[in-house]
């Protein structure tokens, strides 16, 4: 069978069983937190000269200790995912995926079975293509039987890259993967790149048919672990174009990429930029980092539960610009209890004339606050009171470091005591 004949009878097998094709699986019905290798230790397939950081099991074991022991699993960081170079140059006679035999001795299922024995879930890569990005075999032609040898593994969550694959073919291609999956009979939640490929080939995605078949979804380039990188993403989500925000929530998250905290190249106050806006928008939290060596300050801003409380939360409400005040972004987003607004003070610009801090003044109804009944504002970092504020009252003179960001949450006083939120 040709690749394309091969092709029109998965698009005919998809067409017939939508029903069973949609993505039901009762996942991610908040964004997903936990740890992924990819930023941090890229494809460091040396273990002979650096065994402590090369791709491998015991790099992996090892970080899933410390998502127990650190405090991460309690706070709700909990996938744990292998991304690519885990494979063996080749499949195994029966066509079958493998780990590496000399950095993955033990096998996947063993892997998989030591991190839910921990209590976490176990998440891995593999790539619509003939190969995954750096070379390794491809799902192409195998997505049934890899669909059914990851649910033998135990795998709970699936990251589908789409490097060296034919960008026509996603639109059939990542549905039948939703299907091969439901098949399994094991809830395996769906990550997928099928839109940042389209949309680097020219092609709109079709974000209905994502958002029905993708518990995750990736729709830019890689972060990279420096402001460039971070402030790059943050600007493609200002644009929003096609308004992807809006197909974004319970059951199928955009997915901005990894929280880079706590690695190289973000000072503290970025890091906190970046947690506040993954926070909000809301993303999928998951870190590429190392827990060996991670300094407290970044520890505690990603473990911060009013920061969490945020992002944790079954709304399809999405956080957006919605005016600039000088060198100032004003983000807002709409949570819970009904009327609660977050805000984010973000200072982007750092050019000759703005690297300096910014001192934000505005009328609380200027940025959103309109509720007669006034609000009770507190700094969301560290959850001190900021007072009450009512919609024509003047909030400021607020400080806000170049590359900085002030977050702020506040609830209406019409809010009932029992509806606030938890931050336990």
């Amino acid at each position: 069978m040709t690749k394309v004949s091969m092709w029109i009878v998965v698009s005919l097998c998809v067409s017939a069983v939508t029903l069973t094709a949609a993505l039901d699986n009762g996942l991610a019905l908040t964004p997903p937190m936990g740890w992924l290798a990819w930023t941090r230790f890229r494809c460091n397939i040396d273990c002979d000269n650096d065994p402590d950081n090369c791709i491998s099991e015991r790099l992996f074991r090892t970080m899933t200790d410390l998502l127990v022991s650190g405090g991460y699993k309690d706070a709700g960081y909990e996938y744990l995912c292998v991304d690519d170079c885990w494979l063996a140059e080749e499949r195994t006679a029966d066509g079958a995926l493998q780990g590496d035999p000399k950095r993955f001795p033990s096998g996947m299922k063993a892997l998989g079975d030591y991190v839910h024995s921990k209590g976490l879930k176990f998440g891995i890569y593999a790539d619509f293509g003939k190969t995954t990005c750096e070379k390794y075999p491809g799902s192409e032609f195998y997505l049934k039987q890899d669909a059914q040898t990851f649910a033998d593994w135990g795998v709970d969550l699936l990251k589908l890259d789409g490097c060296y694959g034919d960008v026509r073919d996603y639109d059939y291609g990542y549905p039948a993967m939703t299907k091969f999956l439901n098949e399994t009979g094991r809830p395996i939640m769906f990550h997928c790149d099928w839109p940042k490929y389209q949309i680097l080939a020219g092609i709109k995605p079709n974000y209905t048919a994502i958002q029905q078949s993708c518990n995750l979804w990736r729709n830019y380039d890689d972060i990279w672990d420096n402001w460039d990188g971070l402030s790059d993403i943050i600007n493609y989500y200002v644009k929003d174009d096609d308004d992807f925000m809006s197909y974004s929530g319970p059951g199928s998250w955009v997915d901005p990429d990894e929280l880079i905290i706590g690695n190289f190249g973000l000072s503290d106050v970025q890091e906190r930029v970046q947690m506040a806006l993954w926070a909000m928008l809301p993303a999928p939290l998951i870190m590429s980092n190392d827990l060996r060596s991670i300094r407290n300050q970044s520890k505690q801003l990603l473990l911060n539960p009013r920061v969490i409380a945020i992002n944790q939360q079954q709304l399809s409400t999405s956080a957006r610009r919605i005016t600039t005040v000088g060198a100032v972004d004003v983000w807002t987003r709409s949570i819970l209890p009904t009327g609660t607004k977050v805000i984010a003070l973000v200072h982007m610009n750092i050019t000759r004339n703005y690297a300096v801090q910014a001192r934000f003044i505005a009328q609380a109804k200027d940025i959103g606050l309109t509720d007669a009944s006034g609000y009770d504002v507190i700094e969301t970092f560290d959850g001190t009171s900021l007072g009450h504020f009512n919609p024509g009252d003047t909030i400021g003179p607020i400080v806000v470091d170049p590359t900085g960001v002030s977050l702020m949450t506040a609830t209406p006083t019409s809010s009932l005591p029992e509806q606030k939120l938890n931050y336990d």
